[in-house]
C-alpha cells in the first residue's frame, strides 16, 4: 500500500499533480481542489498522503494534504453509490471539515450544493456516514495555505450557484489564483473570477 509520496513537484493542476520521487519514478495523483493551494512551486519538494484505488483496467492514486482529509475520502468511499470521482468532487466543493460537519449535522442543503449530489444522494450520505466520522471531526483542516483553499472552494461553489459550469468556475478561479495577489478572500476571488469570465 502506498501511504504517502514525497518528491519534486513537476506538474500541478487544479485536479492533479505529478511528483518525481528520488527513486526515479513520476507519480500522477488526483487531488481535491483545496490541496492545490497547499502545493509549493514547480520544482520544489512536496509530500502528499495517498490512497490507491485499484480497478480492473487501471490503478489511480489520490493525494491529500492531511491524513485526516485522506480518511474522510476513504469513509466517503464506504457510502452507497459513492465512487472516487464523487468523493473527490465532495472534497473539492467543500473542505473536509465542512463536509464532515454537514454530514454529522444532517445538513442536506449544504450537501446538495455539491455538483452531482441531489436530495436522495445527500440523504444517503447522511444515513451511511453520520455516525462514522467522529474520529475525524474537527481535525481535517491543514494549517497555513489551507485557508486559501477554503476560499477557493467557496468561490467555485458560489459561481456554480450563479449558473456557471463547474469546469468554467474552476478555470476562472485557478486563473485568478495563479496570476493575482495571494491570500484573497472568497468574495475577492468571486469578483475577480467573474471579471475573468466576463472578459472572455
Amino acid at each position: 500500500m502506498i501511504g504517502r509520496i514525497a518528491g519534486k513537484l513537476v506538474a500541478k493542476e487544479l485536479d492533479r499533480v505529478e511528483i518525481f520521487t528520488s527513486g526515479g519514478v513520476a507519480y500522477e495523483l488526483s487531488i481535491p481542489l483545496g490541496v492545490y493551494e497547499t502545493l509549493p512551486r514547480i520544482g520544489e519538494q512536496t509530500e502528499l498522503h495517498t490512497h490507491l484505488v485499484v480497478r480492473e483496467d487501471a490503478f489511480q492514486l489520490f493525494g491529500f494534504a492531511t491524513v485526516n482529509e485522506k480518511r474522510v475520502f476513504q469513509r466517503l468511499l464506504t457510502a452507497n453509490g459513492v465512487g472516487p470521482s464523487l468523493a473527490l468532487g465532495l472534497l473539492s466543493t467543500l473542505s473536509a471539515d465542512r463536509l464532515v460537519r454537514a454530514i454529522r449535522e444532517k445538513d442536506i442543503a449544504t450537501l446538495q450544493g455539491v455538483p452531482r449530489v441531489g436530495k436522495k444522494k445527500a440523504e444517503r450520505l447522511v444515513l451511511d456516514l453520520s455516525d462514522k466520522l467522529d474520529d475525524v471531526a474537527g481535525s481535517t483542516v491543514a494549517s497555513g495555505p489551507r485557508a486559501e483553499g477554503a476560499s477557493a472552494e467557496d468561490a467555485i461553489r458560489a459561481l456554480v450557484s450563479l449558473g456557471y459550469a463547474t469546469i468554467d468556475a474552476e478555470k476562472a478561479v485557478r486563473s485568478v489564483i495563479d496570476t493575482g495577489p495571494t491570500k484573497l478572500t472568497a468574495p475577492e476571488l468571486i469578483r475577480a473570477a467573474l471579471a475573468k469570465i466576463g472578459g472572455r
